[in-house]
């Protein structure tokens, strides 16, 4: 990664700018400190999953948020294993 000063940036934004674009990334200095870097946003425009996918595959079932039975319900609150 390239190192450039505010300086340079102030007198040539443009060249620098056209270098991100490209894919080149930069370490700004100022006064001998690294106060920023500059690079290119990573693209974001990734493709979207089709709604309904998987329509038909899985069907929830009607009990689905019935009551565990009493031994699984033991089991997540510290009582006796089932096995």
């Amino acid at each position: 990664m390239q190192k450039i000063t505010v300086d340079e940036i102030q007198q040539n934004s443009l060249k620098y700018l056209n270098q991100v674009e490209t894919g080149e990334s930069f370490i700004i200095i100022q006064a001998g400190k690294e106060i920023a870097e500059l690079k290119p946003i990573q693209n974001t425009n990734k493709q979207r999953r089709p709604f309904d996918l998987c329509t038909g595959e899985f069907t929830v079932p009607d009990d689905f948020d019935a009551p565990l039975p009493e031994d699984i319900l033991n089991a997540f609150e510290g009582g006796q294993h089932p096995i």
